[in-house]
């Protein structure tokens, strides 16, 4: 079975680690470092995260955000806004002096992803994007892995 021989698995996390470097080098370009960069882009997508959700987002530990977080401000990228519903908590806004610098990052990763795929025809582009929604979708609802266990030692 080709998802066995060659690890699917390993592949989509390569290709997000390579892409992840060449963004990484666009970014630098710019100013912040391609974490950063990544974090204004989660923050752009959800105005309002928490520090904590916005460390899930880049799979980095709290404390790690916080101090992430604590750069941005300081450049003016990103404001920090009093959670209404919780006091303790801390809500991220991107500054009116992110949206043009983010932007510009958002057309360099599309330059980016356009070279990647340049290989493929349109119609495969469409699928391979078909298929890994699904397979990220079935992640993102799976309430816990006992399906796959079921499925695998059943």
């Amino acid at each position: 079975m080709w998802l066995m021989e060659s690890n699917l698995a390993f592949l989509c996390y390569d290709i997000g680690r390579l892409f992840r470097k060449r963004f990484g080098e666009l970014a630098r370009q710019t100013g912040p470092t391609g974490t950063q960069w990544r974090a204004l882009l989660v923050v752009q997508r959800y105005p309002g995260i928490n520090q904590g959700m916005l460390a899930e987002h880049l799979d980095v530990e709290p404390i790690t955000a916080c101090r992430m977080v604590d750069r941005l401000e300081q450049a003016n990228l990103v404001e920090r806004r009093r959670d209404p519903n919780d006091r303790r908590a801390w809500t991220l806004y991107l500054t009116d002096a992110a949206v043009p610098a983010v932007n510009d990052l958002k057309a360099h990763g599309l330059k980016v992803l356009e070279w990647m795929t340049s290989d493929l025809t349109r119609e495969e582009v469409e699928m391979l994007g078909r298929y890994l929604t699904r397979i990220r979708e079935k992640f993102a609802t799976a309430d816990d892995t006992s399906g796959y266990l079921e499925a695998h030692n059943g």
